[in-house]
């Protein structure tokens, strides 16, 4: 299999592209038109697809700047390409952003509250669940926390 990379979506990309004409992905970007505007877009704390042989098949972002000393991330697998290894890929990815550009940050994520594939990945990466708190997506969330791994 071709390996994984990963894209920034930028303000200005260009949507009618052939590589973003799934419908998962124009999904997607449509929500970054309304997400950039109420969070700002500060690089490297954005949004970016993950590529495979010239197809979108996820993405992943932050989910705004770091506030308080962390940063949430959050990743997506295309449903025909979950089982895949991109969850995975993706959270490595931003890990590895967070470590190149502020290693000092304790980086968070949330998901529904129940053991999943989402669940694994985040244990697999050095996360630790650390309690339950409201998300304006899933209500009753499991907050996952991955301690600095800065000096």
């Amino acid at each position: 299999m071709t390996p994984l990379k990963l894209e920034p979506i930028t303000q200005d990309l260009n949507q009618a592209d052939e590589l973003y004409s799934s419908p998962d992905c124009q999904q997607l970007l449509s929500m970054y038109t309304d997400f950039y505007p109420k969070i700002g877009f500060n690089f490297p704390w954005i949004g970016y697809v993950v590529i495979r042989d010239n197809r979108v098949v996820g993405s992943c972002s932050f989910v705004g700047q770091p506030q308080g000393g962390r940063v949430e991330i959050a990743y997506w697998t295309f449903k025909e390409n979950e089982g895949q290894g991109i969850a995975t890929f993706a959270c490595s990815e931003l890990l590895e952003i967070v470590q190149r550009t502020d290693p000092s940050l304790d980086v968070i994520a949330k998901t529904a509250p129940e053991y999943n594939a989402s669940t694994r990945v985040l244990e697999k990466a050095g996360f630790v669940h650390t309690g339950i708190v409201q998300d304006d997506e899933i209500g009753d969330a499991w907050l996952w926390t991955r301690k600095s791994q800065g000096m």
